[in-house]
Parts: structure tokens; C-alpha cells; sequence
């Protein structure tokens, strides 16, 4: 079954109110902006506003705004994102030195085990992905950085919820109201807190073919000098290529030398 990664996707957390502290009109601009996706990559005003959940003469008063800004295009009928967008997202990396830290490392593990690797972190019940070394096509789907993907059927996204205490991992899983993405994918509550259980024992998690038929994968945490897990480091492969057996038996080792050299570099770098 193929998966729908879009770049933006709100949190299933309980939101803010309106409020003093709450600007009504900047959190309607972010909903205007998640409203385009790969999917939907131009959309008519009326689109917009039906997506975001607007009325036509709000959805337009943001669109202008960020038309003048430089962030939207029109051609009199139809509007899409500018590359000025990414600005948002890269101001998020670029305040984040693990990433320029985490991508050499990457890159060698890639060669090494010859398979795509990727570093994500936890958003709500959603993984995100912030850096990918891509060696093979391993999904249906093209994943890029600030892709989106479910948290309970991923290596990664076992790996992160593991690492928080057992009651906000469990409340994340209930939220993310676990479906069969596959014939393999592991939707009981008590199954997948078991296996939450064990990675965080091992200290990784193999997932097979539970987030797409024939995708394997595997991730361990990368920690920072307090010991927190602050992301996660995966490779994945196609099950016809490399099974579960092989990659934990050959790859898991330049796994985790990898992530433990990511978090040796962020911990010396913050110190």
C-alpha cells in the first residue's frame, strides 16, 4: 500500500486556545500554508480555504500577504508555494549543528552498508524527517527533508517513542489511532507498546514491512551529553534485496557505530 508523505501535517495533540498569548491570525497563515502538499502543489483561493478551513475572504487576505512577502505566486487563478519557503525550514536546521555534524557520518554509513540512510525526529505522532542519504529508490514514494511518515509502523519512529516515559509514548500511540498500512503492520496497543519495551531494552528497532510491503528498516537513537535521545538514525533496504536477517545481522553494528559517533560529536560540540 502506498504511503501519502506530505511536508506538513498538524499535531493530533489538544491545540492552543485564542488568547493573549495566542495570535489567531499568524496560526491561520500556517494553515494556509500546510494546505499545498505534493498532492496539491496549486490550488485555487477557494481550495485554500476549504483546506485550511477558512472563508474565502480570509484564505484571500493571507494569500496576498504572503504573495507580498514573497512566499506564494499567483497566475490570476492558481497559487503555489515559492522556494522562499523553505527559509522556514532551513532556519529549523540550520540552528540545529547536529545536522552538519550527522551528514559525514551518514554519508560513510551509506557507502558502507551500500543502503539509504536517514536522521528524523519525533513531531506529535508523526516522524520528520531532517537529513537523508539516499542510495537506492526504497519506497513508493519520494521521502525528502521535512516529510512526514507515522511514528508507530517506523524503525525510527519506534526508536524516539521509546525513549520517553512509557505513559507519553503510549498517549502518542493511542493518538496516532494505529491502521494496517500492510499485511505486517502491528496496529494492537499492547503489541506496540511490547515492542516499544524491547527497543528501548536493545537499544534499536528493525521494523519489517510494516510501513510498505517490502520495506525493511532499522534505527537507534542518537543522544545528546545529557543522555536524552534527540533524534534517530535508520537504514532502510528492499526486503527482495537485503531481508530483516542480513541487515540485522551484517548492517546493526555500522548502525550503531554511526549514531554513537553522531552523539559523541554533538556532546563534544555542546560542550
Amino acid at each position: 500500500m502506498a504511503i501519502a508523505a506530505s511536508p506538513l501535517s498538524p499535531d493530533q495533540q489538544p491545540g492552543p486556545t485564542p488568547g493573549d498569548s495566542y495570535v489567531q491570525s499568524f496560526a491561520r497563515g500556517l494553515e494556509v500554508i500546510r494546505s499545498f502538499s505534493a498532492q496539491s502543489p496549486q490550488q485555487t483561493l477557494s481550495e485554500v480555504a476549504a483546506r485550511s478551513g477558512l472563508t474565502r475572504a480570509g484564505a484571500r487576505r493571507i494569500l496576498l500577504t504572503l504573495q507580498t512577502l514573497g512566499y506564494v505566486v499567483s497566475d490570476g487563478k492558481y497559487f503555489s508555494l515559492t522556494p522562499r519557503i523553505l527559509d522556514l525550514g532551513f532556519a529549523y536546521l540550520s540552528s540545529m549543528p547536529i545536522w552538519n555534524l550527522a551528514e559525514p557520518a551518514m554519508e560513510n554509513l551509506a557507502e558502507a552498508v551500500r543502503e539509504s540512510c536517514s536522521a528524523a525526529v519525533l513531531d506529535g505522532t508523526d516522524i520528520v524527517y531532517v537529513l537523508r542519504v539516499s542510495t537506492h529508490k526504497i519506497m513508493s514514494i519520494t521521502l525528502g527533508v521535512g516529510s512526514r511518515l507515522p511514528a508507530y509502523c517506523t524503525s525510527l519512529g519506534r526508536v524516539l517513542l521509546a525513549a520517553m516515559p512509557e505513559e507519553q509514548a503510549m498517549a502518542r500511540l493511542i493518538a496516532s489511532r494505529p491502521e494496517a498500512l500492510t499485511r505486517h503492520t502491528i496496529t494492537d496497543l499492547d503489541a506496540l507498546r511490547q515492542k516499544l519495551a524491547q527497543t528501548r531494552k536493545q537499544g534499536w528497532c528493525l521494523v519489517n514491512q510494516e510501513l510498505e510491503e517490502g520495506l525493511v528498516s532499522m534505527a537507534a537513537p542518537i543522544q545528546d551529553r545529557l543522555g536524552r535521545t534527540v533524534a534517530a538514525l535508520n537504514i532502510s533496504g528492499q526486503a527482495n534485496r537485503t531481508s530483516a536477517k542480513v541487515m540485522q545481522d551484517s548492517m546493526l553494528p555500522s548502525l550503531l557505530a554511526a549514531a554513537q559517533t553522531i552523539s559523541r560529536l554533538l556532546s563534544v560540540q555542546r560542550n
